[in-house]
């Protein structure tokens, strides 16, 4: 039976509780859930909570309910939505196989666009939030803070809110990756010509060539990260 701490948000808990078992192979896609009570009493919650995690559950995409039969555990790839996503991130000691990886191809498709258009919009706000990249440290932690706050400032500034949701929904998991991904001093040297080469279009008012440098160092990116970490 597996072993469960005990709650302080009871729902809460035996939702997340229950996501990190699909997600580390507990209840694979294509399992069934054990019954209520023998599920409630290894959560170490009442029932009804239990059917409320449950429903939660049901509602994002992870499983599916039927009265009268086992709870079925879905395909969460292709069930889920993004409350799907934000659990996985949220559960990032069971990130599945490739997972990072997979995110920075959506970055790469999203972030030359919004760069483009805060560019676009707001090329001075871009080169001001560029402008003290020559005295970054060269330390991977000081690389993950800038890096998230020129994206963060890039999505604000393209003038569509939903690249800034986007973003922060992965606030946690991006400090996670970064910490790793800037410990290569290849990495922060990458980034720090990238940096200067956005800067430089910024002050052009060139959309067009920041979102073509954004796009090179995304792509490169994701090698860098390959390389550094087998996340295939």
């Amino acid at each position: 039976m597996p072993f469960w701490s005990r709650p302080q948000r009871p729902a809460a808990y035996a939702e997340q509780a229950l996501v990190s078992a699909i997600l580390d192979g507990t209840y694979p896609p294509g399992s069934t859930l054990p019954g209520e009570r023998t599920l409630a009493q290894e959560l170490g919650v009442t029932r009804p909570t239990l059917r409320e995690a449950l429903q939660r559950l049901e509602r994002d995409g992870w499983i599916t309910i039927a009265h009268g039969k086992p709870t079925l555990v879905n395909d969460y790839w292709t069930a889920g939505g993004l409350n799907v996503l934000s659990g996985i991130v949220r559960s990032g000691n069971h990130l599945p196989p490739g997972f990072t990886s997979k995110l920075l191809e959506v970055r790469l498709a999203l972030a030359p666009a919004y760069t483009h258009a805060a560019v676009a919009r707001a090329a001075s706000t871009v080169a001001a939030c560029l402008a003290g990249h020559t005295a970054l440290p060269d330390d991977p932690h000081a690389f993950a803070a800038f890096d998230w706050r020129l994206h963060h400032t890039l999505t604000v500034a393209s003038g569509n809110p939903v690249y800034t949701l986007i973003l922060n929904g992965f606030y946690g998991l991006y400090q996670q990756v970064a910490h790793i991904y800037f410990a290569p001093a290849q990495a922060r040297a990458t980034s720090r010509a990238f940096y200067a080469a956005l800067l430089g279009a910024a002050q052009r008012t060139d959309a067009a060539e920041a979102e073509r440098v954004t796009r090179e160092v995304m792509r490169e990116s994701i090698e860098l990260w390959k390389r550094a970490t087998h996340d295939a």
